[in-house]
């Protein structure tokens, strides 16, 4: 059994490598096995060079058809799950047909990348970016060996950013205003606003300030949407009066944000909301919920 086993194992092994892996950036990704690892960090633009590493096992040959590279931007759809679409491919070809008898290092480059999204693992989708090495070989399977790199790309703070300003009324019961200071936020951003009670005719239980996600995936039937609400802050507990003002100050950094996705690649959205939930005596929850853009500075990487 175990000589069966070694039958199956590929005769070399493959090693990628960025040249500036030692000094580059890290951050942590999470795997399909839902397991954490640590990859180097990229923006668009950036040229990715580094080297590939052939290493035959110990008395065995290669014989191949090629080597080649690939960098590819994928992006999956966990109800169409292992179709990869690919918004980026580029490739380059390491090594003519031969055979492979030691070690051998190729080196390897892709300059000025355009990788327009982000990385992004969410509820129902997925954007990777992957370095694919390929043997390929006659009569038996090609060799592959993947390496995930992550993209995160950078906005200058919008010239316009309006505030936002709303009214929730329930007829001759509650009336009140509020007012959060900007519409578009960076992920270390606060949220800075006010809420007034103009008229206030009903017993109010409690009143919290919520950030929901809204992930959108797919089209026409096939479109799935998902909301997660990843915080929950409470604003007052207990009845307000009339003419009474309340403060709002949400930071936002401890919280796993992304950007504002719109419309990736014609598959997926993401978008962001606050949502501010009043509760009265009888647990009736009234709601208004108002959009906001998020977006990626470079001090708040």
């Amino acid at each position: 059994m175990n000589y069966l086993v070694g039958a199956f194992k590929p005769p070399c092994n493959i090693f990628i490598s960025f040249t500036d892996g030692r000094s580059r950036k890290q951050v942590p990704l999470k795997k399909e096995n839902g397991k954490t690892v640590m990859v180097a960090l990229f923006q668009s633009q950036e040229n990715i060079v580094g080297e590939v590493v052939i290493e035959p096992i110990h008395g065995k040959k290669v014989e191949h058809n090629g080597v080649k590279i690939e960098l590819l931007g994928q992006i999956e759809l966990y109800f169409d799950r292992g179709n990869f679409y690919d918004f980026t491919s580029l490739v380059r070809e390491l090594d003519v047909p031969g055979e492979l008898y030691e070690r051998k290092t190729y080196p390897f480059e892709f300059s000025t990348v355009e990788m327009p999204y982000e990385s992004y693992n969410g509820v129902n989708v997925r954007l990777r970016y992957i370095l694919k090495v390929t043997i390929s070989r006659n009569y038996v399977s090609n060799i592959v060996e993947y390496q995930d790199f992550v993209v995160r790309n950078y906005t200058p703070p919008p010239s316009i950013n309006n505030s936002i300003k709303m009214e929730v009324g329930i007829e001759d019961c509650l009336h009140i205003e509020f007012e959060y200071s900007k519409s578009k936020y960076h992920l270390k951003d606060v949220v800075i606003g006010k809420i007034y009670f103009l008229l206030v005719r009903i017993k109010l239980k409690n009143m919290e300030l919520e950030i929901r996600r809204r992930e959108s995936t797919g089209s026409g039937p096939n479109t799935y949407v998902e909301t997660e609400t990843l915080a929950k802050f409470e604003l007052m507990d207990g009845t307000p009066v009339r003419g009474e003002s309340i403060p709002i100050r949400l930071f936002l950094s401890p919280y796993e944000l992304t950007p504002t996705y719109r419309n990736i690649n014609n598959k997926f959205s993401v978008k962001y909301y606050l949502n501010l939930v009043l509760v009265d005596e009888e647990d009736r929850r009234y709601f208004k919920q108002q959009e906001i853009t998020m977006y990626r500075n470079l001090e708040a990487s």
